[in-house]
């Protein structure tokens, strides 16, 4: 009996663990917010991005773990709308969209609304799709979070004659171009199977290194470009590489008729 009882106790404290990186992500977001309110923008970027990585670590620890519930797949979706919808748009609004009036406000609610549909559908679809696991049917909120805040931090490699002339605009249509993705039915890749990974360990390790070491020598100008890579890469891949396997695909079945 006392030995059911225990092992009862360490399930309960296994399935807190993933929940626990789900709370620092929203806390990250909830100072992130605060910041933006103030105008450090600076500190705003950095708590979207360290809540960028909780949010990855609860999926990956419930996994590994096999303590994933439904009470975690909302918590999460509720974190993220704080996380990578409110605070983004604060922050966008505060820094750039204010000066557009009632433009830049429906731009900066066009972020909270566009990701909350992007989570309730994600929520609604999750399970029920068969290759959910290998792609995101539309942008992942968390993102449209993170390119708001490197294309904030990425501001300070261009000339300020440049920045301040074309900035205000780009920000604009970057904010509408992030919502409408997220509520498209665009692929875009989940990166939640590492089969590649598993077959080639030690290439997968020597990759990761070089990437970490690239990714190190300019954080915020390779971040953002490795950002916008996959921000492009959803589009390119639904409207150029899907049809083009559809095709093969009927090209042989024809054949094999």
């Amino acid at each position: 009996m006392e030995e059911k009882i225990t092992q009862s106790r360490a399930r309960r404290s296994v399935y807190i663990l993933p929940n626990l990186f789900t709370m620092a992500s929203l806390f990250a977001g909830f100072l992130g917010a605060l910041w933006a309110i103030e105008g450090r923008f600076d500190l705003t970027a950095l708590a979207i991005l360290f809540s960028c990585l909780f949010d990855g670590l609860d999926g990956k620890v419930a996994r590994l773990t096999g303590t994933s519930s439904d009470f975690g797949v909302q918590f999460d979706s509720l974190s993220d709308l704080v996380a990578f919808g409110v605070t983004p748009a604060i922050m966008v609004y505060q820094w750039q969209l204010s000066q557009f009036g009632r433009l830049g406000i429906l731009a900066a609610f066009m972020l909270v609304a566009c990701g909350a549909l992007r989570l309730a559908r994600f929520n609604v679809m999750s399970g029920k799709v068969s290759n959910s696991k290998k792609f995101f049917v539309g942008l992942p909120i968390p993102a449209a979070g993170c390119m708001i805040a490197l294309f904030y931090m990425f501001e300070r490699y261009l000339p300020d004659d440049l920045a301040a002339m074309a900035i205000p605009k780009v920000c604009l249509v970057l904010v509408y171009a992030l919502s409408f993705l997220m509520v498209s039915r665009v692929r875009y890749a989940s990166f939640k199977e590492f089969g590649l990974v598993k077959a080639h360990p030690f290439s997968a390790m020597v990759t990761a290194l070089l990437l970490f070491v690239v990714v190190a020598s300019e954080p915020w100008f390779i971040g953002f470009l490795l950002f916008t890579a996959y921000l492009v890469s959803g589009p390119v891949y639904t409207f150029f590489v899907m049809p083009r396997r559809a095709s093969k695909l009927r090209e042989s079945h024809q054949e094999l008729s």
